[in-house]
């Protein structure tokens, strides 16, 4: 993790609940498609799994899907909520709207990770996802010292972040919580509830 801020402590992170263009298999971005139906079911059962978590502090993407699976959370848990661009989803620049599907069977790529070799230059690169939302993790962290941390965000922002300090991606499904642990130096990532 060479030239990344590491944060100081363990913290945990949620990607948002499910949208349309999730369901539909499309890459979203920056682009501020709503929670769905479905979408608002999963968070409210990640309130239920959070149940036995103690966290002292919610911080979302601004984006409207987080934003809302963010308040539901934070809600139930009677706990204040921040907004922070820090841990905003990746620019996906030209791909945004497009199959996910189709865009890797036209590169031929065998994984969802591969797609990381094809993002446009009119996109947001992959090593500036991880710098950013690290940076914004470690800022939260250090100015809170005592606090346990929930951060909700996006795919590409934990696989990002899970790459960077666990050197893997992780099965990330919707309104799911995740711990990322720190030991010495060293990281994992486990799912929550």
């Amino acid at each position: 993790m060479t030239d990344l801020p590491a944060p100081a402590r363990s913290f945990l992170c949620l990607r948002h609940g499910v949208t349309d263009w999730n369901a539909q298999g499309r890459f979203q971005g920056r682009t501020d498609v709503p929670l769905n139906a479905d979408g608002i079911s999963q968070a409210c059962a990640a309130v239920v799994r959070l149940r036995d978590v103690t966290f002292d502090h919610v911080v979302t993407s601004p984006l409207a899907r987080a934003l809302k699976t963010a308040e539901i959370i934070a809600a139930a848990a009677g706990s204040p909520l921040s907004v922070d661009s820090g841990i905003i989803e990746c620019d996906f620049g030209s791909l945004e709207g497009r199959s996910i599907a189709e865009t890797m069977k036209a590169h031929r790529l065998k994984s969802v990770e591969d797609v990381v070799s094809i993002l446009p230059p009119d996109g947001e690169p992959w090593p500036e996802i991880a710098a950013r939302s690290l940076r914004c993790i470690s800022q939260w962290l250090d100015h809170h010292p005592r606090a346990t941390i929930l951060f909700v965000c996006h795919d590409a922002v934990m696989q990002a972040i899970s790459e960077a300090l666990c050197g893997c991606w992780l099965d990330n499904r919707h309104a799911t919580p995740f711990r990322f642990d720190r030991t010495g130096d060293v990281w994992r990532v486990d799912e929550v509830g």
